[in-house]
């Protein structure tokens, strides 16, 4: 993964662990042919406002920590689950029970996994 990509991923990281969101996981791509992105970060919130809060945190870090401005963000109306598009990395915040029945992190198999420790 380059530096610009990596960088971006230690902000939206930051965004997330801001407002205490957990399960932190990076699927980076970087190895796999034909690919819609280079990474995924995947996390999870506690209620739709939480997952409000997290998509503006890491809106706010990826702006001001790596001049990155999300091309599209779409989930808000019902906040289940956000997806947010930088591109070359795309965010991905759930509610439990939403990302336990997407399971996105294991429909990537070939992916080089990281699970983030929650701070708390």
């Amino acid at each position: 993964m380059d530096i610009k990509t990596e960088k971006l991923i230690d902000q939206i990281q930051a965004g997330i662990q801001e407002k205490k969101g957990h399960e932190i996981v990076i699927a980076d791509f970087s190895d796999i042919e034909d690919t819609i992105c280079r990474a995924f970060v995947i996390c999870t919130g506690n209620s739709p406002s939480h997952v409000q809060a997290l998509t503006d945190s890491i809106e706010e870090f990826a702006r001001k920590g790596a001049q990155a401005r999300p091309t599209a963000i779409d989930g808000l109306r019902n906040a289940q689950w956000v997806a947010m598009d930088y591109g070359d990395v795309i965010v991905h915040i759930f509610l439990p029970e939403a990302r336990e029945f997407y399971d996105l992190e294991h429909l990537w198999a070939d992916a080089a996994i990281t699970e983030i420790p929650n701070l708390d």
